[in-house]
């Protein structure tokens, strides 16, 4: 609760300081006319005259390929659904006025501060005997400078970070709840026999004592534990019925831990689809890593259930088979626009925002940048070295959009450089220490979840189109990792190197993995000198760079 309660002061600090703050970028713009809409009993719909006459001097939009109605607007699947539901039920309560803005960011500082206790939570499930840790992280998510900010925009990684960090903790809720159904094989921490009956060996923790004890004597039986073979367990105990939990409310509740970790899988989905290969990949964990195949099936089933109304919506919308969003192809035409890097590139951000028909947009955006491949099939690999290292990059850039646009106004240098060492040393530190920190886990199923979800988050980036600001879904995960560094030291990767092979590799490709983001860092640092020179200059709120 304390480190929920602080989470949310230090959020709360600039959403007052900003009270009277509007909206400039596109992105909000969109969410908000949709919530507007939603809001207004008008659907799912953005654009109406009011809205457009704003952004005529900027685009000029086709409305011959649509049925526009000028008093509700058009009808879109361009954005995912639920965070404009959020904003909507927002306006309801406060209405449609200039203070709409400020009710939002306020409730956004309240899901923005849940981050923190939930990464404790996380934490303890990764590494139960590590307390300590488990505070540390919660208490860095609780302060990273970026997250404090976030609230202050209108965009959908404000539920979205909760509510993936939320699917997985009920996932390994779900897996641990496996533990106490009775069954002989505990598939959460890879021991021969439940760990609640008090078996000898714990190979979660690499601890030859019972973590419930602390030694290498059972206290429930006291028979001295058999570290190596776990062959001594009183059998008695085993087959004694668990105090105060029935075998049916334990199956219940196991089951019901499946359709809740879907369910959240479900939403995260309609917050961002970009999830959707990781829930994929969650489903067959459930399956195979915790040789749960009942779970898994309610698992998929609470997420199919969750997302098949609106993905039938948005097939009817365009009279065919359709995903949840239709931003694909608009984001596909930007990652490998002929003149980009493989990122965010404003001005061809613009070409494809006059077609207002969605499938027609996905359509050219994905046509686009096929061409794009086919003239320059070389530039493949290049743009996805290039957006790795753009996902890993440092978070700059929101100090450079509204400092270099003198939205702050002017910063005098010794302010504005201690500024810009807070934004951007805190990701440096975490990054590198979760990477010594992964080195220190046993591949068990939380590891091979935890790997599953890197992977199948990053994967997308590396192929469509990566900003920094994407790995902040990643930024609790990864301080959980690092606080097993912090608490663990030096000394434990020389233990981690020592103990086996398979150690020595561990702690070899953590290394690696750390000299690598150093170079990444460099190299950006060498790109962008000039930019970050001219913001830390006389006139550097005065720079108007483009977000």
């Amino acid at each position: 609760m304390g480190v929920f309660c602080a989470a949310l002061i230090l959020r709360l600090i600039p959403v007052l300081l900003a009270r009277s703050l509007g909206i400039g970028l596109d992105d909000m713009f969109q969410y908000d006319m949709l919530a507007r809409s939603l809001a207004a009993g008008n659907g799912f719909r953005w654009y109406a005259s009011a809205d457009l006459e704003l952004l005529k001097p900027y685009v000029d939009f086709d409305l011959t390929t649509v049925d526009y109605d000028p008093a509700r607007g058009v009808e879109t699947s361009f954005r995912a659904p639920l965070y404009p539901a959020f904003l909507s039920l927002i306006y309801l309560l406060v209405g449609s006025g200039a203070n709409r803005f400020f009710a939002a960011r306020l409730a956004q500082a309240f899901l923005g501060a849940a981050l923190a206790p939930l990464t404790y939570l996380v934490a303890k499930k990764i590494s139960p005997e590590n307390e300590r840790a488990a505070k540390i992280s919660a208490w860095f998510v609780a302060a990273y400078p970026i997250l404090l900010a976030y609230p202050l925009g209108l965009g959908t990684e404000n539920p979205f970070f909760l509510l993936l960090l939320a699917s997985f903790f009920f996932l390994l809720k779900a897996a641990q709840v496996h533990t106490y159904t009775g069954t002989q094989v505990d598939t959460y921490t890879g021991t021969q026999v439940d760990t609640y009956t008090g078996t000898q060996v714990d190979r979660y923790t690499g601890r030859q004592a019972h973590t419930y004890t602390g030694t290498q004597v059972h206290t429930y039986t006291g028979r001295q534990a058999d570290s190596e073979t776990s062959r001594q367990v009183d059998a008695r105990f085993k087959t004694t019925e668990l105090p105060n939990y029935k075998t049916t409310q334990l199956h219940r509740f196991h089951l019901s831990s499946f359709l809740l970790a879907g369910f959240l899988l479900g939403l995260t989905a309609l917050t961002r689809s970009v999830i959707l290969p990781f829930a994929g990949l969650a489903v067959l964990w459930v399956w195979f890593a915790l040789k749960q195949k009942r779970g898994a099936l309610l698992a998929a089933l609470a997420l199919a259930l969750t997302v098949a109304p609106w993905i039938v919506r948005t097939s009817l919308l365009h009279h065919k088979l359709t995903g949840i969003e239709t931003s694909m192809g608009y984001n596909l035409y930007l990652g490998y626009y002929p003149q980009g890097n493989g990122s965010f590139v404003f001005g061809p951000s613009l070409d494809l925002l006059p077609i207002l028909d969605d499938a027609e947009r996905d359509q050219v955006g994905t046509q686009k940048a096929i061409e794009f491949l086919r003239a320059q099939p070389e530039r493949f690999v290049p743009l996805a070295v290039n957006r790795l290292g753009f996902f890993f990059g440092l978070e700059k850039r929101v100090l450079m959009y509204f400092y270099g646009n003198n939205i702050v106004g002017f910063i005098p240098f010794p302010f504005l450089l201690a500024l810009f060492l807070v934004m951007l040393l805190p990701f440096v530190i975490v990054s590198l220490s979760a990477a010594l920190g992964a080195s220190l886990l046993r591949w068990n199923p939380p590891t091979v979840l935890l790997a599953l979800l890197f992977f199948a988050y990053l994967l997308p980036h590396v192929f469509i189109l990566a900003e920094d600001r994407f790995h902040l879904a990643l930024v609790p995960f990864f301080a959980v990792l690092a606080s097993l560094f912090w608490t663990g030291g030096w000394e434990s990767l020389a233990a981690r190197w020592r103990e086996s092979r398979a150690g020595k590799i561990a702690v070899a490709l953590a290394l690696l993995a750390a000299l690598l983001l150093l170079l990444n860092w460099g190299l950006e640092l060498s790109r962008d000198a000039d930019k970050i020179f001219q913001l830390l200059g006389p006139n550097g709120n005065f720079s108007n760079y483009p977000y």
